[in-house]
């Protein structure tokens, strides 16, 4: 008997040490990596925009279940550099390097990302909303949410506007809701690259009564005693304001004809970024495009988001069921009680080299009942935030990994830079970010960046001290990212600019 015990426990001490060493191999051997071709930030001299009208192209036109569909070329913000050299008061100019492009722009992240949190807390602190859907009696100035002034504005799109269709360059946000536009006569406007819209020459542009339900719309809404006509205005923390018009108006995206839009038609516009004529709100508000034109377009647009480091070619964007890309994973989308305008997804946790990071748990991205935390996805933030203690964990577990790659000084936000110049090629280790339903395999040029032209790279999350976690548009850079507002779910679809 005590002999059939020891061999027990001999068997027992084998199998457990066999087990174990087994497990670690395993561990050890499962560390995934991938190779970043190590490219220097884009030359500002290679940029371009395209600055003539779009003229109605059949091939531009998808159809679907008898339903057009369209797509639009998207172009990013520091392409202005090329069209915007005479306009005055510029923030991009002729002189700019690729350095100081992209300083400016993280310049413009960190702004947008505070005033996104500014927005979530406000909604969070603000009373319950009635049940016309407005918060109590609020005051003018807080009439709608645009995202242009919280450094808003990383892509652009042009649009025809009215009828015939003058066209203008329109900033693309995710994270607003209300379309608007500079108007003639102006009492004041930034400088644009086109002509500034004047409603008198348009035969389709209407304003919008004020005691009409589409007003009633705004949060808040004001009236022109003079001419019953609802206005809008949007006011923001720095001093930046536009003021004008509530109205519909035709839109023109390249062979695609949208009426009645309702748009803020803008008069007196002050502090606000040079170059585009306005902004597009593509949130899921009851003022977005997607929600105005959900009947059209089956409450679907996705956009594909080009490495501008790798690639000449624009980005793109479609509307309709076309936009649903057959190699999306879905993942539901989560309502805000407080908020309508920002898209929500669970995110449970982030891989580092084939391995879940310890400590990076779904209670970290949990939206409570009075709106705080949770993550959005957003296309006019570059830099993907996560609160402090989960990009904690993420950081290091890259720096384990990725230890035998030279490291370099900070830069700017980022706290972990690596050294890699003269290399062509180098291999790193895979980053997954995992949502209910889907998981985001990045590839290596989403998450390391060159921040000059010597090899410097850098990895490219940051940390936030605020509850909100936002997915940026450099982690979205080569997926088909698809909105379905009508199945309440995003999607997410490897190498989709195609």
């Amino acid at each position: 008997m005590e002999g059939k015990a020891k061999k027990i426990l001999l068997f027992s001490f084998f199998t457990i040490f066999f087990f174990s060493t087994v497990t670690v191999t395993s561990t050890s051997n499962s560390h995934q990596s991938q190779t970043l071709v190590v490219n220097s930030l884009p030359n500002p001299s290679t940029f371009s925009w395209p600055q003539s009208d779009a003229q109605t192209n059949l091939n531009d036109l998808i159809q679907t279940n008898g339903e057009s569909s369209f797509s639009l070329d998207l172009h990013h913000v520091d392409t202005l550099v090329s069209i915007t050299k005479n306009l005055d008061s510029l923030s991009l100019n002729e002189t700019q390097t690729s350095e100081s492009l992209f300083n400016l722009r993280l310049q413009r992240d960190s702004l947008r990302v505070k005033n996104l949190n500014n927005i979530v807390e406000s909604a969070a602190r603000a009373p319950p909303r009635n049940r016309s859907g407005a918060r109590g009696r609020g005051g003018f100035s807080s009439s709608v949410i645009s995202g242009l002034a919280q450094g808003s504005g990383e892509y652009f799109t042009r649009i025809g506007v009215g009828t015939p269709p003058k066209y203008v360059y329109m900033v693309l946000d995710t994270g607003s809701d209300v379309l608007w536009l500079q108007c003639a006569p102006c009492k004041k406007c930034y400088s644009q690259t086109d002509p500034i819209f004047d409603p008198r020459k348009s035969r389709s542009y209407s304003k919008v009564p004020c005691g009409s339900p589409m007003c009633r719309t705004l949060e808040s809404s004001g009236c022109s005693t003079k001419t019953q006509t609802c206005l809008y205005q949007v006011a923001y923390g720095d001093g930046s304001f536009t003021v004008g018009e509530f109205s519909t108006e035709t839109l023109t995206f390249r062979g695609s004809r949208v009426g009645q839009v309702a748009l803020g038609c803008g008069h007196d516009n002050e502090g606000l970024f040079v170059g585009a004529g306005g902004l597009m709100g593509l949130g899921r508000g009851r003022l977005s495009f997607p929600t105005q034109t959900s009947r059209r377009f089956n409450g679907k647009f996705s956009y594909c988001l080009v490495d501008r480091s790798t690639s000449s070619k624009p980005s793109s964007m479609v509307f309709g069921d076309a936009a649903v890309s057959r190699t999306a994973r879905f993942t539901p989308l989560i309502k805000n009680p407080m908020l309508d305008t920002f898209y929500y997804a669970e995110l449970l946790g982030i891989s580092v080299g084939g391995l879940r990071v310890p400590g990076i748990v779904p209670s970290l991205f949990k939206l409570d009942e009075a709106g705080n935390g949770g993550v959005i996805i957003d296309s006019g933030t570059s830099v993907t935030r996560l609160t402090r203690s989960a990009y904690i964990r993420l950081r290091d577990a890259f720096r384990v990994r990725a230890s035998g790659l030279k490291r370099a000084a900070d830069f700017s936000l980022f706290d972990t830079c690596f050294d890699l110049s003269g290399m062509k090629e180098v291999k790193v280790p895979t980053v997954v970010l995992h949502f209910r339903g889907a998981d985001m395999s990045l590839p290596a040029s989403n998450y390391l960046i060159p921040v000059d032209s010597s090899g410097t790279f850098c990895f490219a999350f940051a940390g936030t001290m605020n509850k909100l976690t936002i997915i940026g548009n450099i982690q979205q850079q080569g997926f088909r990212v698809v909105y379905d507002l009508a199945g309440s779910r995003v999607g997410f679809a490897p190498r989709g600019c195609a």
